[in-house]
């Protein structure tokens, strides 16, 4: 039996809000060149990416079982990735929520949202910690 979604939201409108989401990084001066380092500016390979996140979403939120990956391992193992990139990220993306859903889905988009990237900053914080060192928080 299939798990009900968390909140009644569309696949269209998931990948609508992905699509939104990352045509903003692209322009952002601080998280486009994080992104770039990864994925080059190159239409196919973005097309390729925001698929495959927004497949991510659909399973975290449509339960859909359309996603295979470990976010966690990827961003913890890109030194390019710093702790505080993930503030930027979580505030264009409230930006991308707040100007494309009705109010009750962008909140609660955003408190998954919110939940699931402060354990990908505490995975990025972990692994860029030296051994018996002191976090690097920034």
């Amino acid at each position: 039996m299939a798990l009900p979604p968390r909140f009644p939201i569309t696949a269209e409108q998931i990948d609508t809000v992905v699509a939104s989401f990352y045509a903003r990084v692209r322009q952002d001066a601080v998280l486009a060149p994080v992104f770039f380092a990864s994925i080059p500016d190159d239409a196919a390979r973005w097309e390729h990416h925001e698929a495959k996140i927004a497949r991510f979403w659909r399973n975290a939120i449509l339960h859909e079982r359309s996603y295979s990956g470990n976010p966690q391992h990827m961003h913890s193992m890109r030194p390019m990735i710093k702790p505080g990139h993930f503030a930027i990220w979580l505030g264009i993306f409230d930006e991308v929520l707040a100007e494309t859903l009705p109010e009750d889905l962008a909140k609660s988009w955003s408190a998954l949202a919110h939940r699931i990237g402060a354990g990908l900053r505490m995975g990025v914080v972990a692994n860029q910690q030296r051994e018996g060192g002191v976090p690097i928080l920034r």
